[in-house]
């Protein structure tokens, strides 16, 4: 496997030695900052790098525990910052000051990756003494898709960030018969807390489309009234629509006769056989109501995802919602999250060592700017 192979693959990164790491993090951190770059003007763009930067100083060079890895004492009192204020710009848990600016960001975004790299090289090669560096890579690689939301929300083009989508054939759905599957990762390398922990469940036979739910197959759905048909809707869907007022996705400007749909600040045509993105959870949910099929169960969508590659199971197109609330697994730990959904996959323009069969994202249900689609299974 190349180098650039190996920084893109997600296994490896997550059990990624000390070499690895600096380069993954100085790669990243270049990524990060092509995106301020173009995006430097909106303070919400600065705030996101700001708390970036402001995540990896605290939990890298300010944590005196670092080196316990997750067993570390989070509510310890952290050292002093190499800038006064940081905690007061960006920290969570601060109540907002007025943003510092971009030349005061920049310095301590470059000043903070050094200090990173620098504690990085005397770190010993091992978990928890490198988990908080993974960590903060893992981190910082999934404020992509904030970005990219947020340049899609502002109608700001972001020329060579981003990549072309790629068109896949449809295929037909796929079988799986009843089996065991261990859900959630086991113990090594770097393991996202809401992937802890690794435990048997029982699957029923189920059958899931290889791709998902493309433009045409939406735009069945809105032509024969799926926006407003009640009886699609579940409550909180309703809800959500009467307050929205929603009668097609999210910056879609046209559906029949072909889909127009604003990328960026560009009209663009999308391609009928495209994925169906910008989709929130109670769309997803109405449209298989509406078809007799439903969302897959996480269950599911991992499975098909670690055994359908070869079978023509194709993910990594857009992040992807899943049934069900989010939820620890057996043994695991994570903040108060059931309120919210579970999505699945990554968006295409996202750093690919985030394409892991395990990974899970929590995001509330009504969230329809953050590029994803669904698949659907039998009922």
């Amino acid at each position: 496997m190349s180098l650039e192979e190996t920084l893109g693959d997600a296994q490896a990164m997550r059990n990624a030695d000390r070499e690895l790491l600096s380069l993954a993090l100085m790669q990243s951190r270049n990524r990060s900052l092509a995106w301020l770059a173009l995006l430097e003007h909106l303070p919400e763009a600065q705030a996101l790098a700001g708390r970036m930067g402001w995540w990896q100083e605290r939990w890298i060079a300010r944590n005196l525990q670092r080196a316990r890895g997750p067993a570390a004492a989070l509510s310890q009192a952290a050292l002093a910052s190499i800038e006064p204020r940081a905690d007061d710009w960006w920290s969570p848990a601060a109540p907002s000051a007025p943003a510092p600016g971009i030349d005061i960001l920049r310095a301590y975004l470059a000043e903070t990756l050094e200090l990173t790299l620098e504690l990085l090289a005397r770190a010993a090669n091992a978990d928890d003494s490198l988990h908080w560096f993974r960590a903060a890579l893992f981190g910082e690689d999934a404020r992509v898709l904030a970005f990219a939301a947020l340049a899609q929300a502002c109608r700001v083009a972001p020329a060579s960030l981003l990549p072309e989508p790629v068109l896949r054939p449809v295929r037909e759905p796929l079988w799986f018969p009843a089996q065991a599957w261990s859900l959630g990762s086991a113990p090594g390398g770097y393991v996202p807390a809401n992937e802890q922990w690794a435990h048997e469940e029982a699957v029923p036979a189920f059958e899931v489309d290889a791709q998902p739910v493309t433009w045409q197959q939406f735009a069945e759905f809105v032509a024969d009234g799926g926006y407003d048909d009640a009886s699609l809707w579940s409550g909180q869907g309703a809800a959500w629509l009467e307050g929205d007022g929603r009668r097609t996705p999210r910056d879609v400007e046209q559906l029949r006769h072909g889909v127009m749909l604003q990328r960026f600040g560009t009209l663009v045509r999308a391609p009928m056989g495209g994925a169906a993105s910008m989709l929130c959870w109670h769309e997803a949910d109405a449209w298989c109501r509406w078809a007799g099929r439903r969302l897959p169960t996480e269950l599911e969508w991992e499975l098909a995802a670690s055994r359908g590659m070869s079978r023509g199971m194709c993910w990594g197109q857009l992040p992807e919602w899943t049934a069900g609330r989010a939820r620890a697994w057996p043994g695991g730990a994570i903040d108060d999250a059931a309120a919210l959904r579970v999505q699945r996959g990554l968006a295409w323009f996202e750093p690919r060592r985030l394409a892991h069969p395990k990974a899970r994202r929590f995001v509330a249900a009504e969230r329809d700017d953050g590029f994803a689609g669904f698949r659907s299974c039998a009922v």
